[in-house]
């Protein structure tokens, strides 16, 4: 609960800076937008409420990406607006061709998101299945605020006379000139991931990951406080002593029953028989110091939890990853009608995964804050592949119109490079705002979600990487010749 109240507290804080960056890019249209916003966020709250869903930090993740995703929405919508317009179209013409081309990228990206969280909520269990209940509401309240509720506005405010800017003195001409040569340079891109991928590996077999008691087991102690508990002060207090082989061990805490009880979950010693006492005695010296503050303390029951409950989230977040993955693959091949386009996504998507699992195996035990590889971990990772494919389906999109548009005479790599250079200031928006959010929440929250909201801050960066130098590439050196 303490978990879930600190990602609150900071997801509101990041939603008002998502709020005032819509407005000062977007001007009067990011007004628009913000109005868009703030009623999807009611109604999935309204949603989650109605239903009696319990917010976990999965579910906490799941806003997020529907937050991103309707923002992109947006963002997708205006830049176009913003194209026509260069193009020469006046300001009601733009209005809606940008709305009506800008349409199959958003349904595409909502629609491979709506059969991966279908599958997550049939075969997952937990954090995974809370996810996915808030990004199938997620996904019905973005398409609603962003095509009809945001539309309305702006139609509103111009059958009244009313003058609608997409850009702001600030944001005025950026990207338009934009000319990088994204194709020519994706040897580069290459030589990078391939690098990491390899030291990826070695962090893994030398190293591995630092499981949380939820798929390690531990030992469990129940405690009861003569003052109402405060969770990270007590957490504080044990990550003092319970520390084995130079790494604090993972600890879990919650509240039971009412604030002054307590479950602590510990894997402290886990591999040592018998050392329930000695873990006890550990626990014990951490609670000692807790007690100026909370007055005394009494442990009321002590008991060891196997780990035959990890191995089936385990199987269980695994069947759910692949059958996902299947979707995608599946959708994408359906919708673009090149095996290739399938490929590339799954390439990007399986990058970024690998990316953050990576990063956690070789940097746990030396970051102020745990890594532990958990439920919401997985969560974590579930968020990077959503937004990952969402950022790489709009990219594909663009290529595949502008493919349809090109002449014989023009060169494949000069279509690529000019459908990346004209999505780059949407990836760079929805990204920016995207991280942001999370950045915003990471320094705000809790000491308990900061692994939780490190991972999706790696994952935004590298997410966008994959689908522009990853995603791109792919599909190009597995296609003699792309077809629209």
């Amino acid at each position: 609960a303490e978990n879930s109240q600190a990602g609150l507290i900071s997801f509101a804080v990041a939603f008002l800076a998502v709020l005032i960056y819509m407005f000062f890019y977007y001007g009067k249209a990011g007004l628009a937008a913000n109005i868009a916003l703030t009623v999807n966020v009611v109604l999935i709250f309204g949603c989650l409420a109605s239903f009696g869903a319990v917010l976990t930090l999965a579910g906490i993740a799941g806003i997020v990406l529907t937050i991103g995703t309707a923002v992109d929405a947006n963002i997708l919508i205006f830049e176009r607006v913003r194209e026509e317009q260069a193009a020469g179209l006046d300001l009601t013409s733009a209005i809606g061709v940008g709305f009506r081309k800008a349409l199959p990228s958003i349904i595409d990206a909502n629609v491979t998101h709506f059969l991966v969280a279908l599958i997550l909520k049939i075969f997952g269990t937990g954090e995974i299945e809370s996810f996915a209940t808030t990004l199938i509401i997620g996904i019905f309240t973005s398409l609603f605020s962003a095509i009809i509720i945001g539309e309305l506005i702006i139609n509103t405010w111009l059958s009244k006379g009313k003058s609608v800017s997409f850009n702001t003195k600030y944001s005025k001409g950026l990207f338009q000139n934009f000319n990088f040569n994204w194709v020519g340079n994706r040897k580069y891109f290459y030589i990078f991931s391939i690098s990491v991928t390899i030291i990826g590996m070695i962090g893994l077999f030398s190293r591995g990951l630092k499981q949380s008691v939820e798929f390690t087991g531990g030992y469990t102690f129940s405690v009861k406080f003569q003052e109402k508990a405060d969770i990270e002060y007590i957490r504080a207090n044990l990550e003092k002593v319970l520390i084995e082989n130079n790494e604090i061990a993972s600890i879990d805490l919650k509240t039971k029953s009412n604030d002054y009880n307590v479950d602590i979950v510990t894997n402290y010693l886990l591999k040592k028989e018998g050392a329930m006492d000695e873990v006890k005695t550990k626990l014990t010296q951490g609670l000692n110091a807790c007690d100026a503050k909370l007055g005394s303390h009494k442990i009321t029951g002590q008991r060891f939890i196997s780990a035959s409950v990890s191995s089936e989230l385990w199987s269980s977040s695994a069947i759910a990853l692949s059958l996902a993955m299947l979707a995608i693959f599946a959708y994408i091949l359906l919708r673009f009608g090149h095996w290739q386009y399938s490929i590339g996504a799954i390439v990007g998507l399986a990058h970024d995964a690998f990316f953050v699992i990576s990063i956690f195996s070789l940097l746990h035990g030396y970051l102020p804050f745990s890594l532990d590889v958990n439920q919401a971990f997985i969560a974590a990772i579930l968020t990077v592949i959503g937004y990952s494919m969402n950022d790489t389906v709009i990219v594909f999109d663009r290529i595949r119109e502008n493919l349809r548009k090109s002449s014989d005479s023009e060169s494949q790599h000069d279509i690529i490079n000019r459908s990346l250079n004209k999505t780059l200031s949407r990836t760079f928006n929805t990204s920016m705002i995207l991280f942001v959010v999370v950045l915003i929440m990471f320094i705000f929250g809790g000491p308990a979600i900061k692994g939780f909201l490190f991972a999706m801050l790696v994952g935004v960066v590298i997410g966008t990487y994959s689908s522009l130098c990853v995603a791109t590439p792919i599909l190009i050196d597995f296609s003699k010749k792309l077809k629209a």
